[in-house]
C-alpha cells in the first residue's frame, strides 16, 4: 500500500503527490514485487481505509494517541500539530486490521504503530464482538536498524543516507565517507552496513585478513553494493520509461484490494450497528 492519505501530513502539494505516489510504485516494482503476486495499490483509492480510521476515532481517546511517539515528537519540538498528526495511528490501525494481517514487517522503530493496533482491534472486539485479528510485528534483527555513514540510524533528516537506486558514483562517494573508528583494525561502522548485503562468515573472513586495511574493506563494501543496487536501478529505469503501466498497475491493484476492504466493512458496519 502506498500511503498517500497518511503523506497529506507532510505533503501539501498536488503535484509533488503524484510525482511521489508515481515515483513510490516504480521503486516497489523494481525492488521486485511483482504485481501477479503482490497486490500494489494507492491507500486512497480504497475508502474503507478513512472511514474504518473514524471508526476506530470513535472508540479512542486523546490521552491514549498523546503518547505516540510522532506526537510527543511533534510537541516536543512545538510544532502546530495537524489532527492528522495526531490521529494517524487510527489511520494505520485501519490500514493493518483491514485486510486481517498477520505479520506486518516493520523496523524497531515501527513497533509502537502495531502495537496501535493490536489495542484498537482489542478494545473494538471487546465492545462489538470478534471482528479483527490481532496482528503481529516481524521485526528481522539483522535489519530492525540500518546505520548510515555516520553510525547512527540511517535517515534522510541526519543526511547519512544511502539512495536504493544510487549511482555508482554516489555510492562510492558514501562509502568513503563512513566514519572509522581509529586503532581498533575493524571499521564498525563500514562492517555494520556490510552486514546488511553480506553474510557472517564471509565478513568475519575478509574483516579479519584485512584489519587494518580501511581502504580496502571499503573498496569491498563499494563492489557489494554496486552488485546490489546496480540491478535495482537498470530494472527501475525500465518502468520509468513506462509510466502508463505502473498506473495500469495501481489501477488493477486498489480494484483487488477493495474487494477484500469492501467485505470486512460490511462486517464492522453490521456491528456497530448502522447497517441493517
Amino acid at each position: 500500500m502506498i500511503a498517500d492519505y497518511h503523506a497529506l501530513n507532510l505533503v501539501q502539494d498536488g503535484a509533488r503527490m503524484r510525482s511521489q505516489i508515481l515515483e513510490l510504485a516504480t521503486d516497489y516494482l523494481a525492488l521486485g514485487l511483482d504485481p501477479r503476486r503482490a497486490v500494489i495499490f494507492k491507500q486512497s483509492d480504497v475508502s474503507a481505509h478513512t472511514e474504518l480510521a473514524w471508526i476506530f476515532d470513535t472508540v479512542t481517546t486523546m490521552p491514549y494517541l498523546m503518547r505516540a511517539h510522532a506526537f510527543k515528537d511533534a510537541e516536543a519540538k512545538d510544532k502546530e500539530i495537524s489532527v492528522g498528526t495526531f490521529n494517524y495511528p487510527m489511520l494505520m490501525a485501519a490500514d493493518i486490521l483491514l485486510y486481517d494481517t498477520d505479520l506486518v514487517p516493520v523496523g524497531q522503530d515501527q513497533k509502537q504503530h502495531i502495537e496501535y493496533a493490536r489495542d484498537t482491534a482489542e478494545k473494538f472486539n471487546r465492545l462489538f464482538g470478534e471482528t479483527f485479528k490481532l496482528p503481529q510485528d516481524h521485526i528481522i534483527d539483522a535489519v530492525k536498524t540500518v546505520p548510515g555513514n555516520d553510525g547512527r540510524k540511517m535517515s534522510k533528516s541526519y543526511g547519512n543516507d544511502l539512495y536504493l537506486f544510487a549511482s555508482d558514483d554516489e555510492i562510492r562517494k558514501f562509502v568513503m565517507s563512513i566514519v572509522t573508528d581509529s586503532g581498533s583494525g575493524i571499521p564498525t561502522n563500514v562492517r555494520a552496513i556490510h552486514e546488511l548485503v553480506r553474510d557472517t562468515a564471509y565478513l568475519d573472513k575478509l574483516y579479519t585478513e584485512n584489519a587494518g586495511k580501511y581502504k580496502v574493506l571499503k573498496d569491498a563494501l563499494v563492489a557489494d553494493l554496486i552488485a546490489l543496487i546496480a540491478p535495482l536501478r537498470e530494472r527501475r529505469e525500465k518502468y520509468a520509461r513506462n509510466p502508463k503501466k505502473v498506473m495500469k498497475i495501481l489501477a488493477r491493484g486498489a480494484k483487488q484490494a477493495r474487494k477484500v476492504a469492501d467485505k470486512k466493512m460490511e462486517t464492522v458496519r453490521k456491528v456497530v450497528g448502522v447497517a441493517f
